[in-house]
């Protein structure tokens, strides 16, 4: 079918080269780091602080196994509320304005970690950044979105390995500048990030959902470094105002009549209908199976793991900062290998790769932990599967959880299918985040029996549900998932572009 929403356009060579070969897309890519790379610092932070001798001075009730998990779990949990309602904010007063938004809050939650002075401050400050950290809008051209994705991928484990790094050069520090420090470098990304957005035009999707057609059109122009009248900037613009107009027919077609909250309310409850139910399944089970693999868990928590597994203190610390390295690999290497092997085998390898690593940790740990010292071989195979399990997670559910949402939802429903999806993944994490610490106190190795169930579970739940999504077209999609959203969505679609041609010839008129 004709690509109506401009969806395979290109504006010249794909991936790196393709963000270098313009100004204004090289500096979105560079602000979606930015911003990826805060969120990764916020969670790689936490790591080390955790355990640092200064940190629980000033807060004993982080010595326990809840306070702990407690603390540093509400960053995840005031995501998932940031994720419900930074969406709508968005629509109502541009991209621009909710990331401005978005860094006030994060900057204020990061003040308040960094000059608290009780718990219940630290908490507070953890939860109102976590509301702040938000999904940020790419403005890109849309054949280079799949690397931007890979970009901001790569944007978020470098925040959580440099973090981790500078707080290990900080526990050295006497006072609790030790803590302080790391926790207040969290704001300088956010802010560079929330005053250089202003230096770039309104996104044009977001001008067009406004009703503002002419500013869209001189915004993509600018964005593209291109004239108006120019045929490729012409499509874009035609198939952004076509996806607005099909948005806007497909709802009013699907619940006639609806007001604007009972429209929102039915627009969620579409996923769960017997056409879409599979689809959901498919979106939101990655991004629970990517938090149910216990990365964070690891991401959090990492010198206790290690120190569960036999090695000394600081000898854990060392090896965290390796895995976080490792990690920074997978994902690179995930760059060149996600589109040639494609999304189903990458989804069952990483499930069955997991569970066996977690399998021999459980293994070795439940053997030999009553007696680590005498048994430091032991320790030693624990720390490599822990390895093999980041390598085969960083090159499967790392990136999966990103890319396999919008892929599998169909055009009317992917902006809400992506956002449930994007839930989900925070409430799981924050699920995660508060449970370990308890777990490896009450039943120690069985922590990784625990992931290691839901690891193998990943794997048959990709063999049964997870179809390969790379590259296929509607139709295609509509037989794999067993429904035909795709066919219907067709006339929806026709009529919508009719519109945006109608729109399209009027405004070139006035360029």
């Amino acid at each position: 079918m004709e690509d109506i929403f401009a969806e395979d356009l290109a504006y010249g060579p794909n991936g790196i080269r393709g963000i270098i070969g313009n100004s204004y897309v090289f500096g979105a890519a560079f602000l979606a780091s930015l911003g990826g790379f805060s969120f990764g610092y916020d969670q790689g932070v936490i790591s080390i602080i955790n355990v640092m001798d200064q940190f629980q001075n000033a807060f004993p009730r982080t010595r326990t196994a809840f306070g702990t998990s407690f603390m540093t779990a509400m960053l995840l949990l005031g995501a998932f509320v940031g994720c419900i309602f930074m969406p709508s904010l968005a629509d109502k007063i541009s991209r621009k304005w909710a990331l401005t938004v978005v860094v006030v809050i994060f900057d204020i939650g990061a003040i308040m970690q960094t000059s608290s002075q009780s718990y219940g401050t630290l908490v507070a400050g953890r939860a109102i950044g976590g509301i702040g950290v938000g999904t940020l809008a790419m403005i890109s051209p849309p054949n280079l979105r799949g690397t931007l994705l890979v970009l901001e991928s790569i944007s978020i484990v470098s925040g959580v390995v440099i973090a981790f790094w500078i707080t290990y050069g900080t526990r050295y520090i006497a006072s609790e500048a030790a803590f302080r420090l790391p926790l207040g470098l969290q704001m300088v990304c956010a802010t560079i990030l929330g005053v250089a957005i202003h230096f770039f035009p309104y996104s044009p999707r977001w001008l067009t959902l406004v009703g503002r057609n002419e500013e869209c059109l001189a915004s993509l122009s600018k964005l593209r470094g291109l004239p108006p009248t120019d045929r490729r900037v012409q499509k874009e613009f035609k198939g952004i105002v076509a996806e607005v107009e099909f948005n806007k027919i497909i709802l009013g077609k699907r619940h006639p009549g609806a007001s604007a909250f009972k429209l929102e309310v039915l627009s969620w409850l579409d996923l769960f209908d017997r056409k879409m139910w599979r689809r959901t399944v498919v979106g939101c089970g990655v991004c629970f199976f990517q938090q149910f693999s216990g990365i964070n868990a690891f991401i959090y928590y990492a010198p206790t793991l290690f120190r569960s597994i036999g090695q000394p203190p600081e000898k854990a610390l060392i090896l965290s900062g390796v895995f976080n390295i490792l990690q920074l690999v997978a994902v690179a290497i995930c760059f060149v290998i996600i589109d040639k092997v494609g999304r189903r085998p990458l989804a069952i390898v990483g499930g069955f790769g997991s569970c066996i690593c977690y399998i021999v940790i459980a293994a070795v740990a439940g053997i030999y932990s009553k007696d680590w010292s005498a048994n430091p071989a032991a320790g030693w195979a624990a720390v490599a599967m822990a390895f093999c399990f980041i390598m085969v997670y960083g090159v499967s559910y790392s990136p999966l959880g990103w890319s396999l949402p919008p892929e599998v939802f169909p055009n009317s429903k992917r902006a809400k299918g992506v956002a449930l999806a994007v839930c989900v993944n925070w409430l799981s994490n924050f699920t995660v985040g508060i449970a370990t610490p308890p777990m490896l106190q009450t039943i120690g190795y069985g922590t990784y029996i625990f992931f290691a169930v839901f690891c193998g579970l990943s794997g048959f739940w990709a063999v049964f549900l997870v179809p390969e999504t790379k590259g296929k077209t509607l139709e295609q999609m509509d037989l794999m998932f067993g429904d035909n959203s795709g066919e219907e969505e067709k006339d929806f679609m026709r009529i919508a572009a009719a519109s945006a041609e109608q729109t399209v010839m009027s405004q070139t008129q006035h360029v």
